[in-house]
């Protein structure tokens, strides 16, 4: 799937940053969301506006940020506050997209971040939900980043940290969540995802470059939504993968 040319991270760094389109506004966590969005704001999103959990606003990230709460995600940010002020900030509406992570997710974008297993006797338990179900229920589009196998994307998560469109159409609005809200795209190392309008089910929108839909549906243990007409993520082009080696993770902290 490399090609050669590129690793998994850097793929998916490479899909999520184009998913972030120029003068909006992101909730980005340490790790993939922060390279991909220091490669957007290179790439092809200047006025993109980089939204950190402890609270910077509006960095320019000509340096990578070490975590969420480091000294470059206040670089030149047009707001330096705090955890609160950022969360309110998502309740009131001002955050366009938010970047998340998780253990599970099921067919209607739940996502799992606490428990393996019963919650009162785990096989495991994970780090926990930190700012995840404030995105997942305040941002207007949630984008998911994974990697993509039956462990991960199941029929039902084992706890709901973030939610997604919980049961299905209606659903949240019904549990007071705020309308036009909820899952947008899942970025992984299989495909691109996003959610039929009706049915509010995960649907198989693009491959990622040399997998085929078969390898994509082997691999989600639920049944996904197909399309007619499925295309091809095209792969990392040269420029980016330049740009996020030389410029964005130079000291190869991630990649």
């Amino acid at each position: 799937m490399s090609e050669g040319r590129y690793n998994t991270s850097e793929l998916l760094i490479c899909t999520a940053s184009r998913l972030m389109p120029d003068k909006t506004t992101v909730f980005v966590g340490t790790g993939i969301p922060m390279l991909a969005g220091s490669l957007a704001q290179k790439m092809h999103a200047p006025d993109l506006v980089a939204i950190f959990e402890f609270g910077g606003t509006g960095a320019i990230l000509e340096e990578l940020p070490i975590a969420v709460g480091g000294q470059r995600t206040f670089h030149r940010a047009v707001s330096a506050s705090g955890l609160l002020e950022i969360i309110e900030t998502a309740q009131r509406g001002f955050v366009d997209y938010g970047f998340l992570g998780g253990a599970q997710i099921d067919p209607y974008g739940n996502l799992n971040s606490t428990v393996i297993g019963d919650h009162a006797k785990p096989k495991a338990r994970l780090p926990g939900s930190g700012g995840g179900n404030d995105v997942g229920s305040h941002c207007w589009r949630t984008i998911a980043i994974m990697r993509h196998d039956t462990r991960r994307f199941v029929e039902q998560v084992d706890f709901i940290t973030t939610p997604g469109y919980l049961t299905g159409p209606g659903a949240r609005e019904a549990a007071g969540l705020p309308v036009d809200t909820g899952p947008y795209r899942v970025v992984t190392t299989l495909a691109v995802l996003g959610y039929e309008e009706e049915s509010k089910r995960m649907m198989l929108l693009e491959t990622q470059p040399g997998v085929s839909v078969d390898e994509v549906v082997e691999n989600t243990g639920f049944e996904l939504v197909i399309p007619d007409d499925v295309g091809e993520n095209p792969p990392p082009s040269d420029e980016e993968l330049r740009i996020l080696r030389d410029e964005v993770d130079r000291n190869r902290l991630y990649i």
